[in-house]
């Protein structure tokens, strides 16, 4: 595991932990060695990891749109700046650099990306971890809603293993580093209406 992709709101958010914990989490990966890899922006919660990590000399790779360069503010200071032009090309560009993925409270964006990249591990399309960092009890009722979704026989006990949640950066990361993907032979029954 040589990166790791944070998905992170372009605001802070009400509780000044949200950003604490994403300096937090950008200086935690650059003392690993890891590389950061984010959507690019110099505000909010994205601008806090990727200042964590750049303060500890690490490496730092954003992903923006031509379209949200200039409204989210791209940071000036990063390793790279990765220009792409829409949203489809940001996420695949992003998936392409990491090898993990980790989302940091944010809004519909992030819930977005971190849906689309554990629907592409459901179906197979990567065995690389995903995972939530629980900060202030913010994806409880995320984390919640998948235990529920097993329950009621929407979502896979497998496939609810492709989601790790933590809410201690440090922890999470080692998690990271012994994650052993589950076997997805399939994700729906056969015979089912």
């Amino acid at each position: 595991m040589n990166r790791i992709c944070v998905f992170c709101g372009s605001a802070t958010g009400t509780n000044t932990l949200y950003a604490e914990t994403a300096r937090a989490v950008g200086r935690a990966l650059a003392r690993r060695g890891l590389g950061l890899v984010y959507g690019g922006g110099s505000v909010g919660l994205m601008g806090a990891v990727a200042n964590g990590a750049l303060e500890l000399g690490g490496e730092v790779d954003g992903v923006i749109p031509r379209a949200l360069q200039a409204r989210e503010l791209a940071h000036g200071g990063l390793t790279r700046l990765h220009v792409v032009a829409s949203m489809h090309e940001r996420k695949a560009k992003m998936a392409e650099l990491a090898d993990a993925f980790l989302a940091l409270p944010g809004g519909m964006g992030t819930l977005e990306e971190l849906s689309e990249i554990l629907t592409w591990a459901q179906l197979g399309l990567h065995v690389k971890p995903c995972g939530v960092l629980d900060v202030g009890g913010y994806y409880r009722p995320l984390v919640a809603y998948f235990d529920h979704a097993v329950q009621e026989g929407f979502l896979r006990p497998e496939h609810r293993r492709l989601v790790l949640s933590g809410d201690d950066p440090e922890a999470l990361l080692d998690a990271f580093a012994r994650y052993e993907p589950p076997l997805v032979q399939r994700w729906i029954d056969a015979g089912t209406t």
